[in-house]
């Protein structure tokens, strides 16, 4: 059995001995040595795994979340399924903070991505066209453009996360999250969030078809 979630930029992978992402258009079909369950969050993409495996097959009525949001992203409802108390971040495409209390998810916020955060400062002008600097120092005021683009980001972030963190547990997941773990001293980064989740998941509906 291969987990898979369909994101917006990629399609990710698991299976009991690793994990891997492709490019929607570019599927290593070599790999796909078994039956695939999947979510999705997008749509094009998801026809894209299926046209490459036709035995894959959709699990999102399954995941079940107690929330009282409207409109939560399957896999939001996924990487929040193993955490029992906490901030659940997962900083992809785009950047979800959600937070459960006893096992309840109680609601949470989306932050553009750290490309989506660029790519804006580029529509606003080509002189603002700069990568992240990963690498510089976060305490002190920038001297040059790209430190300025990159402490604007990266602090709006950290700072809208720490305030919905506060004392709790902080677990990061995604392609960015491992990255921006670092800025909090109570933080786990577990890139098998949301795959643990589809895992409860199915274990929980062949549960349930054992006992009926």
């Amino acid at each position: 059995m291969i987990l898979c979630d369909i994101g917006n930029t990629y399609i990710h992978f698991s299976d009991t001995y690793k994990i891997w992402k492709n490019l929607p258009d570019k599927i290593d079909k070599k790999q796909l040595t078994s039956d695939i369950y999947y979510i999705s969050v997008n749509p094009l993409n998801e026809k894209k795994l299926l046209k490459a495996h036709k035995n894959s097959y959709n699990i999102a009525s399954i995941i079940k979340l107690d929330t009282p949001y409207v409109g939560l992203g399957i896999d939001r409802k996924a990487a929040c399924l193993g955490i029992e108390n906490g901030v659940i971040v997962d900083a992809g495409s785009a950047i979800t903070i959600d937070v459960m209390n006893a096992g309840n998810h109680v609601g949470g916020i989306i932050l553009p991505g750290l490309v989506a955060y660029t790519n804006a400062y580029k529509s606003i002008s080509p002189a603002l066209e700069k990568r992240i600097n990963f690498g510089m120092d976060f305490n002190e005021l920038p001297l040059n453009t790209q430190s300025a683009i990159s402490y604007g980001v990266i602090k709006s972030i950290i700072l809208t996360i720490r305030n919905i963190v506060g004392e709790k547990k902080a677990y990061f997941t995604g392609g960015d999250g491992k990255f921006l773990a670092k800025f909090f001293e109570k933080s786990v980064y577990n890139e098998m969030l949301v795959f643990n989740g589809m895992q409860i998941s199915i274990n929980n509906a062949l549960r349930k078809n054992m006992e009926t």
